[in-house]
């Protein structure tokens, strides 16, 4: 058997520790489940954002949404006051479309987080990326780091803030260069804790009247106030990085089977997982350089849709990418609207679905934890 068939057939193999459910469906009906998924959730995705933007205090008709932004790619004129183009536009079009890329980053970096590590609990925000992240953003904004980058600075800001998070959760679970899961977990508590302090120390040392505020953007994550310009790099990287990705689908296939399995089938273990973590730290870095820290997103998706299509990367990655949209594009929905005019951090929210789900998932898996 060569080593591509094998990583292949490896996909339809079901860990305990990643995939919570015992029931194992054939590999050809996993696969038939993902392309029906995808071709429902493409759509609905599509629908969702009209309705996400008509949805507000001043209606605005699903039709004339679509008429304005081919009016604003195009240039052309239409029947529609300057007030809803604006609306539709410059308010909330932008913000439903960085929901959507926020959601499915978020889902696809929880994905690979699980798969590198094995471990079935792994998320930025678990682990303490999401925490790392903020605090360089944070950093950015109160003392001025990399300034000198412009309008960049805070993606680089937080992608550092990231990779620094990571780099330290990553080495101390390592124990003779063995990943423990455990050891993980508890590593990322202990760092979500120690950069959430510092950030809490450059808080209290700002003299600004406006710090608390913007450091608690950060700490509770929102899509408020989203701009065309906010959504370029987190866009770009999220491209870029699910190609990336789905072209290691295989190798992430053999890789949540076991380190020796893997480099059984010629693959450089640790040269792949520095790989991948430079991949999901600039993606965590560049998403919570215009979200915030919205956690939970990355754990809930991919375990939902591996209960659907299987364990195999080449299935849960895109079905996973879609339903992180859709769901995000619905939270942020409900973060506005809910308590109108007052809006909800969105953060908030999937902390409020998520920490049950995180329990249910301890409970699962705890004969893999």
């Amino acid at each position: 058997m060569g080593n591509s068939e094998a990583v292949a057939r490896s996909g339809r193999q079901s860990p305990v520790t990643i995939a919570p459910s015992k029931r194992k469906a054939p590999p050809e009906r996993n696969a038939a489940r993902s392309r029906r998924l995808i071709a429902v959730l493409a759509p609905l995705i599509l629908l969702s954002i009209t309705l996400a933007v008509v949805i507000g205090p001043v209606e605005i008709a699903p039709l004339t949404v679509w008429e304005i932004v081919f009016g604003k790619v195009t240039g052309a004129e239409g029947n529609w006051s300057n007030a809803q183009a604006n609306i539709v536009w410059l308010i909330r079009f932008p913000r439903v479309l960085l929901a959507g890329v926020v959601g499915a980053g978020l889902a696809v970096i929880g994905v690979v987080m699980q798969a590198v590590t094995r471990n079935p609990l792994a998320d930025p925000f678990l682990l303490g990326i999401s925490s790392g992240a903020a605090l360089g953003a944070v950093s950015v904004l109160l003392i001025g780091v990399f300034a000198g980058l412009g309008i960049f600075a805070l993606s680089v800001g937080a992608f550092l803030g990231a990779m620094l998070a990571f780099v330290l959760v990553f080495s101390l679970a390592l124990q003779q260069g063995r990943l423990l899961p455990t050891r993980m977990i508890l590593a990322g508590v202990a760092a979500s804790f120690m950069f959430s302090s510092v950030t809490s120390f450059i808080t209290l040392s700002d003299d600004s009247s406006g710090a608390a505020r913007r450091v608690l953007f950060w700490m509770l994550g929102g899509l408020s106030g989203a701009r065309w310009e906010d959504l370029t790099l987190p866009a770009l990287a999220l491209v870029l990085g699910i190609i990336y990705l789905m072209g290691q689908s295989r190798a992430l296939n053999a890789l949540i089977i076991g380190d020796e399995t893997a480099t059984t089938l010629g693959i450089d273990v640790h040269k792949l997982r520095r790989r991948l973590l430079v991949v999901t730290s600039l993606l965590t870095g560049l998403i919570i350089a215009v979200s915030g820290t919205i956690g939970f997103v990355g754990l809930m998706m991919p375990h939902i849709v591996r209960l659907i299509v299987g364990t195999d990367h080449r299935r849960v990655l895109p079905v996973s990418l879609l339903a992180g949209a859709l769901y995000l594009i619905w939270v942020d929905v409900i973060a506005r609207t809910l308590f109108a005019p007052e809006e909800i951090p969105v953060g908030i929210i999937t902390s409020f679905c998520g920490a049950p789900f995180f329990l249910w998932l301890m409970r699962r898996s705890k004969g893999a934890l």
